[in-house]
């Protein structure tokens, strides 16, 4: 399975530009990537801080042929996430409840999954913020960014298609399980 790429300058929210998308396309299966947010979302209604140079991104597929809890998903997308950013660091990456990834007691990236119902599908929409370049500065909520780890200098572009590779090998395997 294929993820159709749609590229942004600048957008409020992917995980708002995927459902868009969906709404208003007949694309079932899609990434929307964006090299600026103005208006990210995290958990619980919170703001997700989106500094210039890290990567935002959103996963959308339709569910209807899947049996897995969205809890089961939501494992399999942090460890998809995990395992791409093992791709660049031999640091231990280590899953926070209930969706982020930590290097040294630091968060590097935060997922935001959400369901929809569009024309009767069911539609997984799963939003994936990396610190690539930068650290959002959150008050009793250290971060790290992946060059800051590493102590090199990593294209975004790099991470973006590890992720994308995995993320299209792994929703194969789902829908031949199922």
């Amino acid at each position: 399975m294929k993820f159709k790429k749609f590229k942004f300058k600048r957008i409020k929210s992917t995980n708002n530009t995927a459902i868009r998308i969906i709404k208003k396309t007949k694309y079932n299966l899609g990434m929307v990537v964006s090299e600026s947010q103005t208006n990210g979302r995290g958990q619980y209604g919170r703001k997700w801080v989106s500094s210039k140079g890290n990567l935002f991104i959103t996963f959308f597929n339709e569910l209807n042929k899947n049996n897995l809890s969205i809890n089961a998903i939501t494992k399999i997308n942090c460890l998809l996430v995990k395992k791409s950013l093992s791709s660049f660091t031999s640091k231990k990456i280590l899953f926070k409840k209930p969706n982020d990834l930590l290097i040294d007691k630091k968060k590097i990236s935060g997922i935001l999954q959400e369901v929809i119902f569009i024309k009767g599908k069911k539609f997984l929409i799963t939003g994936i913020g990396i610190n690539i370049k930068k650290n959002p500065i959150i008050r009793n909520n250290p971060a790290t960014n992946l060059q800051e780890v590493t102590k090199k200098n990593i294209s975004k572009l790099s991470v973006e298609n590890k992720l994308k590779q995995l993320f299209e090998k792994n929703l194969s395997k789902l829908y031949k399980n199922n």
